[in-house]
């Protein structure tokens, strides 16, 4: 199966959100350093902000990931019992 280009961001995003701190500058970071902001995301893919949201968006809707508002922002980071449960439904072959 080919993942396709968005596939591919989002998996990215994944990968970076594991570990925000490694990938991300500290201003970018929520005060507990566990989620990123879109403009953040936005930054080190070289893509506009609302195109970043977009995809943060997408993995929140499928539960991949959760939100903190702080203040104006919106910070996105991994929630790992959901991430762990779908590959635990790949592992089983749905």
């Amino acid at each position: 199966m080919r993942c396709t280009p968005s596939g591919r961001i989002r998996q990215t995003l994944l990968h970076w959100l594991k570990d925000p701190p490694a990938h991300f500058p500290p201003a970018s970071l929520d005060p507990l350093g566990t989620g990123v902001t879109p403009r953040a995301v936005a930054a080190k893919l070289g893509v506009p902000r609302r195109t970043a949201a977009a995809h943060l968006d997408f993995l929140t809707r499928l539960g991949l990931l959760r939100t903190r508002r702080r203040l104006l922002r919106t910070y996105y980071r991994r929630d790992e019992a959901r991430i762990a449960e779908v590959a635990q439904l790949f592992e089983k072959n749905w």
